[in-house]
């Protein structure tokens, strides 16, 4: 078993599964209990920069991407870890200054997201990354935001988890990786 792959196995042991959360019918995979021990945490971050240095040899990461509000949870230490600079991405009204927006489809409704204008420099290489990939709605809009910073290029999008019959991916800008193996088929 490859290093990448133990630690994936590893951490999918670290979750704890809520059946009908938020509504009937969710499965809802908390990959929380992770971060509440230090030695976890670790190997999640390990896991990504492990993936990201196999992915992109020689390849400088200049940004991280995160979304709220999961993203801020593991992105800026993810950052660190990659030598790379950490950008969020946030609901309307939080970030000073000239902002773009973009307004998606989720799972539950529409949203807003926001990224501070001009904060990507041209030629600049990102990773964008979020807690888990559903419909695919959030991590997309968080694209167009990188997109609109000329110049700049999306290497990946990269989730802990994703529900796979969803099929969020096909929406996406750039290649996709999951840490943990996702649900394929909605609880019954």
């Amino acid at each position: 078993m490859s290093e990448l792959a133990s630690l994936s196995t590893y951490l999918k042991g670290c979750l704890k599964q809520y059946p009908n959360f938020p509504k009937e019918g969710i499965l809802f995979e908390d990959f929380l209990p992770i971060f509440s021990n230090p030695e976890d945490f670790q190997k999640l971050i390990d896991a990504f920069v492990l993936h990201v240095k196999q992915q992109f040899p020689n390849q400088k990461i200049d940004y991280v991407v995160g979304l709220e509000s999961r993203g801020f949870l593991f992105g800026p230490t993810l950052a660190l870890a990659l030598g790379a600079g950490f950008i969020p991405v946030r609901k309307p009204g939080k970030l000073p200054g000239k902002t773009h927006q973009v307004t998606f489809k989720k799972e539950y409704g529409e949203d807003t997201f926001e990224m501070q204008d001009s904060i990507i420099k041209s030629g600049s290489t990102v990773l964008i990354v979020d807690d888990i990939l559903a419909t695919g709605g959030s991590a997309q809009a968080a694209g167009e935001l990188v997109l609109k910073n000329e110049g700049a290029k999306i290497l990946e999008f990269l989730f802990v988890m994703e529900l796979d019959f969803l099929k969020g991916r096909d929406k996406l800008q750039a290649n996709t990786f999951t840490l943990l193996s996702g649900q394929t088929e909605k609880l019954q």
